[in-house]
């Protein structure tokens, strides 16, 4: 069965489509009109070996959150439908990646219960540029639309494009581990029998 989803939403303030194929790594297609998100979610694709196309349009001279957080929300619902009852999937993924000066690891259990654990330096927010701020934004929006319990830890890193960066690669990595089947679960990767 393939694991492939296709999501649109809408509002006044964006309109954002999202493919996605968990089993496909080709060249991701992203188009959000913010260029270092489009860079974050291409790295993202790559180091998770999605086939992911994205294409936003936003209300990008009120600034740039509404766009991300809405793709964060549409991204996630890709996911949940793309991952459709868990079944067979490792469900826990683990990265750490190295960028420069920066060091981040990412944790996510394919729970169905979402959770953000963000730690990352504080760092001076602009509404004019995309930071570590506003990427939090994201992930949260991610974590609840796709069922993650995620938690991101920068260990350290002075440059700030470097410290998302690691970021991004370490949730691509993460994600892709756990939603590799393994042939070893047979069924949902839960005592409970549930997620």
């Amino acid at each position: 069965m393939k694991r492939i989803a296709t999501k649109q939403r809408k509002t006044k303030e964006t309109q954002i489509s999202v493919k996605l194929n968990l089993d496909e790594g080709n060249e991701p297609k992203i188009s959000s009109g913010i260029p270092f998100f489009d860079h974050m979610l291409t790295l993202f694709a790559v180091h998770g070996f999605f086939d992911l196309s994205v294409n936003a349009v936003g209300d990008l001279d009120v600034g740039f959150h509404h766009t991300v957080e809405d793709v964060g929300i549409v991204l996630g619902d890709a996911f949940t439908v793309a991952l459709g009852d868990r079944k067979g999937i490792k469900r826990y993924g683990y990265a750490v990646t190295p960028m420069d000066d920066a060091l981040s690891a990412v944790a996510v259990d394919l729970s169905k219960r979402p959770y953000l654990v963000y730690n990352a330096p504080n760092m001076f927010a602009s509404t004019e540029s995309f930071g570590v701020a506003l990427a939090k934004e994201f992930f949260r929006a991610l974590a609840v639309r796709g069922g993650m319990n995620l938690h991101i830890n920068v260990f350290y890193g002075e440059n700030e494009h470097h410290i998302i960066e690691s970021v991004f690669k370490s949730l691509g990595r993460a994600i892709d581990q756990a939603c590799t089947i393994d042939a070893r679960v047979k069924h949902i990767r839960s005592s409970k029998g549930v997620l």
